[in-house]
């Protein structure tokens, strides 16, 4: 993809805003005619720039208004052995973030969650006997200072 000019950035930066705004709400704010603005936004997708666009939801009024952070230590630290385990991780809806990681841990897993019933039921699937989980650390959000799906550009 040739390199983003400014309006690029722009329409990208209003678009993580609000997916909701029309192609003429977009084409006005950035100063072109509709068809160019939308031409951009095509190029934009097709360059795999904009990987999909979703409705966020409010978590407390979806139900799932726990959010826990789980870091993972596995036993066997082999790629074939940490990529089985996130790939059971992620196949868990509560799971709503799995990555494998450098440091003291291996995995880091973000939940959505509806009660603590719900995480321990996750907890006893993920790292139960015969797993390759040597110990997991459960942290519970008590306080969010800042969640956003958009990349600073």
């Amino acid at each position: 993809m040739p390199a983003m000019d400014r309006i690029d950035r722009t329409l990208l930066n209003l678009l993580q805003a609000d997916a909701s705004r029309t192609n003429a709400q977009l084409a006005d704010e950035v100063g072109l005619a509709s068809s160019s603005c939308l031409r951009r936004i095509r190029r934009l997708e097709a360059a795999g720039l904009i990987l999909r666009t979703v409705a966020i939801l409010d978590p407390a009024k979806s139900g799932k208004g726990l959010k826990v952070i789980i870091a993972v230590e596995l036993a066997r630290h082999d790629e074939p052995s940490r990529r089985q385990f996130l790939e059971l991780a992620a196949r868990q809806p509560a799971v709503v973030q799995a990555y494998g990681v450098t440091g003291q841990t291996d995995v880091i897993l973000m939940l959505r969650v509806a009660d603590m019933d719900e995480v321990t039921a996750l907890c006893e699937l993920l790292f139960g006997e015969g797993s390759n989980v040597t110990r997991y650390y459960t942290m519970v959000v008590n306080k969010t200072a800042k969640e956003t799906t958009a990349i600073p550009l």
